[in-house]
């Protein structure tokens, strides 16, 4: 699952970006609206936890959310805080946000606010997928090949989960390029690299080349 921090305290954020790829979700950071702006088109994230305070403003967090929504955002939005009044709860669920965790809050807390979000839904349509020998948990992080449960990177595992929520689909490279390998300089090397080895631990049907692109084999 992609997950994109929008928060300008490098103190909290430090903290919760490693907490998250620990967990093993695909995690970008933004410490402003623009630079948040950018990475939404390129991480497209399934859940944002976006800071309510950000220098463009005391409620640039609102106005952010209040935009994605009405540009038919789909994910989760969790907004982090410390405006722990009952009317800015209110405005910031009535904006288009899932959830709305006030400062201080506990790591195990956000984690678990995070896996909450995620279960319910948003642009999530399935939290499991099993096919032929293969079974990922898109939840856990966790994939299984004949039962047996198999060890992949944060990028394997990135490579295939993308190819794994929309099975039927054929991704063209470059569109795969962008969205799991955004800040590579290797070129198209890169994702055979990924196939090659995903199909190495999973099979070699797990992932079937087409003219254009990859597709979930198996």
């Amino acid at each position: 699952m992609r997950i994109l921090l929008v928060e300008d305290s490098t103190d909290l954020a430090g903290p919760l970006v490693a907490l998250l790829r620990r967990e093993r979700y695909e995690v970008e950071w933004a410490d402003s609206i623009a630079q948040a702006q950018k990475l939404i088109d390129e991480l497209e994230p399934d859940l944002i936890a976006l800071d309510v305070m950000l220098p463009e403003g005391d409620d640039a967090g609102f106005r952010l959310a209040k935009q994605l929504r009405r540009e038919g955002f789909g994910g989760a939005i969790l907004f982090l805080t410390a405006r722990d009044t009952v009317e800015d709860r209110v405005l910031g669920l009535d904006l288009g946000g899932d959830d709305y965790l006030v400062k201080p809050f506990s790591l195990e807390e956000f984690l678990a606010r995070i896996r909450a979000l995620l279960r319910r839904g948003g642009t999530v349509r399935q939290n499991i997928l099993e096919r032929g020998p293969l079974r990922v948990e898109f939840d856990s992080r966790k994939v299984y090949w004949n039962q047996r449960p198999v060890s992949l990177s944060d990028k394997e595992f990135a490579l295939l989960e993308r190819l794994a929520m929309y099975p039927e689909r054929i991704f063209g490279v470059d569109e795969l390029l962008s969205k799991v390998f955004p800040n590579t300089e290797s070129g198209h090397r890169i994702l055979r690299v990924y196939v090659h080895r995903l199909r190495e631990k999973l099979g070699e049907n797990v992932i079937v080349t087409l003219p254009g692109g990859y597709t979930l084999g198996v």
